[in-house]
């Protein structure tokens, strides 16, 4: 008799990741929107979160339990570690737990996340001069900027 636990159930089909203030409003709204219309279980974090705090260990597991994730990459997603966190949660997920990776290139050109340029290299020089050019934290970030990044996805200028 096959077991009915081998494979663990998703809660959430798909999980949004985005820079509140650069998107919230506007496109994400919208795209929240219409994957809820479409009958599309959606979990987007309305939280706004202070700088320095963990990812939460209801984010982890809403990440863990999804099937796919849409990043917005926006003007100030790299900013933001904790949008950093939850990039590097969702790439580990799409090694180790197959989760599905769908970038959205929001007013930002898909070589700018790739290998930072303008607003992310100057983010990104942000958290080295922080947490030290050859962190580990830094390291793990530029890598799932980098991986992100070169997935086909959407572009958007407007």
């Amino acid at each position: 008799m096959a077991s009915s636990s081998s494979k663990p159930r998703k809660s959430y089909h798909v999980f949004l990741s985005f820079r509140g203030p650069d998107v919230r409003n506007y496109f994400l709204g919208h795209l929240y929107t219409a994957l809820n219309q479409a009958g599309i279980n959606t979990y987007k974090d309305d939280e706004e979160l202070r700088k320095g705090e963990h990812i939460s260990t209801e984010l982890q597991k809403a990440i863990e339990e999804s099937r796919i994730a849409i990043v917005v990459f926006s003007e100030h997603y790299a900013s933001s570690t904790w949008c950093l966190k939850e990039l590097g949660k969702i790439m580990e997920c799409k090694e180790q737990r197959h989760l599905m990776v769908y970038p959205v290139f929001y007013k930002v050109e898909p070589c700018e996340v790739r290998t930072p340029r303008e607003s992310y290299l100057q983010d990104m020089a942000k958290h080295e001069d922080k947490f030290g050019k050859d962190s580990e934290k830094v390291k793990r970030w530029k890598k799932a900027l980098l991986d992100a990044g070169s997935l086909s996805g959407w572009h958007f200028t407007d």
